[in-house]
């Protein structure tokens, strides 16, 4: 099972692009997926493979918050 956690596109190059996860910063290929810059994407094994809506991506995002806070 994976545990995937949306991650905004901050910059773009080339098939790589600098994804931020909240404040932590990893580059991902994006050559399977058509993105722009402030797009969501789940990243798995370095390689973007599914882009989200804004709103599935903050809604998720909540959810690991309150996850977090009750841990």
């Amino acid at each position: 099972m994976c545990l995937a956690i949306p991650g905004r596109i901050e910059e773009i190059k080339g098939n790589k692009a600098i994804i931020d996860y909240g404040g932590i910063k990893r580059e991902a290929d994006i050559s399977l997926v058509e993105v722009n810059k402030g797009d969501y994407v789940i990243v798995h094994a370095g390689f973007a493979i599914q882009v989200l809506n804004e709103e599935d991506a903050e809604e998720t995002l909540k959810i690991f918050e309150e996850i977090m806070e009750n841990a």
